[in-house]
């Protein structure tokens, strides 16, 4: 098959690979639909994460089953399903205790930007629509295979309430998804700390009733001057760097919940401060098919439409195009079709 290969720093290429096989009886192939380019695709991209040989890249992806294990129960060749980033059984102790993201037989999608893709619990993981979906329907669905779902993890975990404030900090498809979920939640001022025009915008359709632009110490003014001289009830760290984590508690009220979803990147926890100002910190790998059932539905009603995150749309052969607009941030988010 052609898959997009990760060679080293921007050194993205498109190529043949060997098609996926069944290892496993658990195992599934799909034959990919649609797929995407992650922010986190970005740190290999930049060479903040090494590369230490070329492999296949790419974790989002919906698409038509193709043959599955002998073990497979619940799902056949022919049905669309969506496909969750992480990978679970959905039976072991960590999954029924809502951490799916740490089963017991945790597994990853590791070829997302390809013609097909290996599912390593499907029975766990999968989650399938009614057939083909209609096409409108299709970013938002591919945004279900992590980004909404993660942005939700960040809003559930950093407590956010119905009537209450949240800040989310990060601009990103996960942050815009942060913005949506913290609305749909009930959140009455959600704020998005954005310093993109473009961004901000697609916030401000998500929910946001404030964008904040400045950082640093005008940044926690420009916050706190809103909320009436104090932080959020709720923040939502969706970058994982640590300037990022640094902004998010100092935009905490006392006795609120940092949601931190972003994967981290020069990043500690300020445990003084969160000592002395009762600040918590929750969250991590997003439990993608502990939400799925709830954000499925939410979109087939319309009620939510978390595809606007994608701005541009490119043939999956021009994935080293997308890595280069995500990275140079002239996209959000940019989703590939075969």
């Amino acid at each position: 098959m052609k898959a997009t290969v990760i060679h080293g720093p921007r050194d993205i290429r498109f190529e043949e690979v060997p098609d996926p096989t069944i290892q496993k009886p658990t195992d599934a192939i799909v034959k990919v639909h649609a797929s995407c380019i992650c922010g986190s695709d970005l740190w290999p991209y930049r060479g903040d994460d090494e590369t230490e040989s070329a492999h296949t890249i790419g974790h989002e992806c919906l698409g038509v089953v193709e043959e599955v294990g002998s073990g497979v129960r619940d799902f056949r060749p022919g049905d669309f399903v969506v496909v969750p980033f992480d990978h679970c059984d959905n039976t072991c102790p960590a999954c029924l205790n809502g951490a799916h993201s740490a089963c017991d037989n945790f597994g990853i999608t590791k070829s997302g930007q390809a013609e097909y893709a290996l599912v390593t619990q499907a029975d766990g993981s999968l989650v399938k629509t009614d057939g083909v979906p209609d096409a409108d329907l299709v970013p938002s669905l591919l945004a279900l295979s992590d980004v909404m779902a993660t942005g939700w993890h960040a809003a559930v975990a950093a407590g956010v309430r119905e009537g209450g404030t949240a800040v989310v900090v990060g601009d990103g498809a996960v942050g815009l998804c942060g913005v949506l979920a913290a609305a749909h939640l009930g959140a009455e001022t959600v704020i998005a700390m954005s310093r993109h025009a473009p961004r901000q915008e697609l916030a401000r359709r998500f929910g946001a009733t404030h964008v904040v632009a400045e950082r640093g110490k005008e940044g926690v003014t420009a916050v706190k001057d809103i909320l009436g001289g104090v932080g959020g009830d709720a923040v939502l760290e969706c970058v994982g760097n640590g300037p990022a984590f640094e902004q998010a508690f100092r935009v905490a009220r006392p006795g609120a919940t940092v949601g931190f979803v972003g994967v981290p990147h020069g990043a500690e926890a300020p445990l003084r401060t969160m000592f002395s100002k009762n600040i918590g910190l929750a969250g991590g790998i997003a439990p993608v098919r502990r939400y799925l059932p709830e954000l499925l539905q939410l979109v087939l009603d319309r009620v939510i439409d978390p595809g606007q995150v994608f701005d541009l749309t490119l043939p999956l052969d021009q994935v080293a195009d997308g890595y280069r607009a995500m990275d140079e941030r002239t996209a959000i988010k940019v989703l590939l079709q075969p």
